[in-house]
């Protein structure tokens, strides 16, 4: 048996400037941050030819096309495994979260598939490799960091290069912040689910179609978020976490301009009770429309109290820092 898992995170700066739409022309910065919080893929060689997916359903086939779920269709064509195989899935927050579950279902795959065939591949290989089943082989109208930030983990910001820039595609780079500064992030940044889930596809196609035709709101929008995420950068590395946080609600009142899908008035109103009641700033974690409410604290207990109060549930943390890893082989 194989077992891999695979971190899902949260967006500090930048989101949305990872999508090839844009960082093709203006170049993307974003700052992402793993966190405890899973997605697990097992594999076993049935003694049957056959293919078995166990997911949210259940599939039984011996033909790789007939296979209903994209994301492993796809992987297992690329590498070429026609039958024999039983994958299960399993992840520790639901799909449709805004925490970046499909990147990292597609690293935790592609990692457990690779071991069986006795290969390995490098974080940033195994990240490009997620970005291409979904993004050129699937079509998805997604960004790349979802992918790269699960595959290394930590605390990083990634460059994505021009197009023109043809000997470069994606650059990584940790952060460096002090134990002391990591450590109040991890204790103040709060996240709390509001119950929505939704498609990332649907919000992002609306962006990626007017980053095409470089609507100039649009563009705009993703240049102000993108300088947004240099000086939360620059903020988080010299231990200012309260200025950090003021920087989140300002992300976050340019993030609501970009789409009309981007929140709800019952998402409005949450954000406005929590920062009346605890919080610096914060933001709709991922690409908008329910999922998490992430919050900079000032006062934790005030903050806890008051959401629980309206039915919120937290999900506490811890950042990761290895990234796809095997478990079990």
């Amino acid at each position: 048996m194989i077992i891999t898992r695979s971190p899902l995170r949260i967006t500090l700066g930048g989101g949305g400037t990872d999508l090839p739409s844009y960082y093709e022309e203006n170049e993307g910065f974003v700052i992402s941050a793993a966190i405890d919080k899973y997605v697990y893929v097992s594999l076993i060689k049935p003694f049957t030819n056959e293919i078995i997916l166990k997911y949210s359903k259940f599939e039984n086939t011996d033909n790789v096309s007939n296979i209903k779920h994209p994301i492993i269709r796809e992987s297992l064509k690329k590498l070429g495994i026609k039958s024999n195989v039983e994958i299960i899935t399993l992840a520790d927050i639901p799909a449709g979260t805004g925490l970046g579950s499909s990147g990292s279902f597609t690293t935790a795959l592609l990692k457990t598939l690779y071991t069986s065939m006795r290969k390995s591949l490098s974080p940033k290989e195994l990240a490009e490799l997620a970005c291409h089943i979904e993004i050129n082989c699937l079509g998805e109208p997604i960004g790349k960091q979802d992918q790269y930030i699960s595959a290394v983990g930590g605390l990083t910001s990634f460059t994505f290069h021009k197009k023109k820039e043809t000997n470069k595609n994606v650059s990584i780079n940790p952060l460096n912040i002090n134990n002391e500064t990591l450590l109040n992030l991890e204790d103040n940044l709060l996240l709390f689910f509001t119950g929505f889930s939704r498609s990332a596809s649907s919000i992002l196609k609306d962006q990626k179609q007017k980053s095409i035709i470089k609507d100039r709101d649009m563009i705009n929008n993703l240049n102000f978020i993108k300088d947004l995420s240099f000086k939360s950068k620059e903020t988080l590395e010299a231990g200012n976490i309260e200025r950090f946080g003021r920087l989140m609600h300002e992300h976050w009142e340019h993030k609501k301009k970009r789409s009309i899908g981007m929140s709800n008035s019952k998402i409005n109103d949450w954000y406005e009770i929590g920062m009346k009641n605890g919080a610096i700033g914060g933001k709709l974690v991922g690409a908008g429309g329910g999922g998490f409410l992430m919050f900079m604290a000032d006062d934790k207990s005030k903050l806890r109290k008051t959401l629980s109060n309206e039915g919120l549930q937290e999900v506490r943390f811890r950042f990761d820092f290895e990234g796809t890893k095997l478990m079990i082989s």
